[in-house]
């Protein structure tokens, strides 16, 4: 089980982020070069609190990548046309092709987590969403999709610090919403789906990780640990070797030789 009060230390990191954080994102880059070559598929969902620091944690991940093999997603509330067909429906174009990652700001799992707190869907909905999720996510991985969950937590203390810095600057004030201060006043209720969330959608295809992003410096870091390790065990770690006509091109038009 997953208990979100054993991620609550904010335990500042304990290494030298700056160069830990370029090791990483080069790690990051070398990884991505594997990923296309041997035609993998990643899918990294990223859920956790207003102010959590899902961007920042994206950003650095994606800092080093090309962007014409990733793509991310901000997930917001479902337009009109979406809201008429299952909700499922505007995810299916958000999934990998061969050799790309897709990466979720938010997900499907708004289904069990916002829709179901709000009153967004029905009780049968949200109950039902359970199975939903996790037959998609299995039918993901039965084609070679690699899904890598992770859910960024931080204590209503945090949440209002950071709520409050970015009321202080004008060039982050913009990022406070409305429902920002709506799912603050709902907070145990939100406690009690996710508690429901971790329960019926941490499964062996998709497993959730839970990052303390109590101290940002420690999760940014955490988060690119744990995508490295997640890609390195799921993609082959060769790089096949040279095209025989690229070399003879090479030779010819360079004096290419190879080692």
């Amino acid at each position: 089980m997953i208990d979100l009060s054993d991620f609550e230390s904010g335990a500042k990191y304990d290494g030298d982020y700056d160069a830990d954080l370029k090791a990483l994102q080069d790690r990051m880059a070398e990884l991505q070069s594997l990923h296309i070559l041997h035609g993998a598929r990643t899918l990294i969902i990223v859920e956790g609190w207003d102010a959590a620091g899902k961007g920042g944690a994206i950003k650095r991940l994606t800092a080093t990548l090309d962007p014409r093999y990733y793509q991310v997603f901000p997930i917001s509330a479902p337009t009109r046309e979406e809201k008429d067909k299952h909700f499922l429906w505007r995810f299916w174009n958000k999934l990998p092709g061969k050799c790309e990652m897709s990466i979720w700001d938010r997900s499907h799992y708004g289904r069990v987590l916002v829709e179901r707190v709000e009153g967004f869907c029905s009780e049968a909905e949200w109950r039902r969403g359970f199975d939903e999720i996790n037959e998609f996510e299995s039918r993901q991985g039965e084609i070679g999709t690699k899904i890598i969950k992770l859910f960024l937590h931080v204590t209503q203390e945090t949440q209002d610090k950071v709520l409050t810095e970015r009321l202080d600057d004008p060039a982050k004030r913009w990022k406070v919403t409305t429902e920002d201060f709506r799912n603050r006043d709902k907070r145990e209720e939100y406690l009690d789906a996710m508690k429901d969330m971790f329960k019926r959608t941490h499964t062996h295809w998709a497993p959730w990780t839970v990052i303390d992003s109590n101290n940002q410096k420690a999760a940014r870091i955490a988060v690119l640990a744990y995508v490295v390790k997640e890609l390195e065990n799921s993609v082959p770690q060769h790089f096949p070797d040279a095209d025989e006509a690229i070399l003879a091109l090479a030779k010819d038009a360079l004096g290419y030789k190879s080692d």
